[in-house]
């Protein structure tokens, strides 16, 4: 009985090792904000680029900066999203997005590009740690995109 009951303490400590490392993990802002237009798509990535990538994205009848502005206030208002590099000012920024029960980390780096008739944005959304983000990060990008006005 002790035997089993030391194999759930080591248990137990590995998961709760395991959850404050995925928490804790420093992140160096500047290994994520990267330039989305040269991301290719994989596994647990998601790109969207008009010169290829898993979608296009909308045409957006905006100037890129204005473009950049409206998607930035939908990245933040999403629970446990925050900016972590760049502005609008800059036409870049990658955001840090976690997991709700686990506090898993994401990184989205978006930018806005002139178009004919307006801009387009490139987005790059990638996991931290583990292979397959099981299209969590595809949902989130798409679900930003709806929320803009074409």
């Amino acid at each position: 009985m002790r035997v089993l009951v030391w194999i759930v303490v080591v248990i137990v400590v590995v998961v709760l090792g395991f959850a404050a490392w995925v928490r804790l993990a420093p992140t160096d802002p500047a290994a994520w904000h990267v330039d989305p237009a040269s991301a290719e798509p994989g596994p647990g990535r998601f790109v969207v680029n008009p010169e290829g990538g898993d979608a296009d994205g909308p045409l957006l009848a905006m100037p890129p900066r204005e473009a950049l502005a409206a998607l930035d206030a939908i990245a933040r208002d999403t629970p446990r999203t925050r900016a972590i590099a760049g502005s609008v000012e800059e036409g870049r920024i990658t955001y840090l997005t976690r997991s709700a029960l686990w506090g898993f980390p994401d990184f989205t780096t978006v930018e806005a590009v002139p178009a004919e008739g307006g801009s387009r944005l490139v987005i790059f959304a990638r996991l931290r740690f583990g292979q397959d983000d099981m299209g969590v990060n595809e949902a989130r990008v798409r679900g930003w995109l709806s929320q803009l006005s074409p």
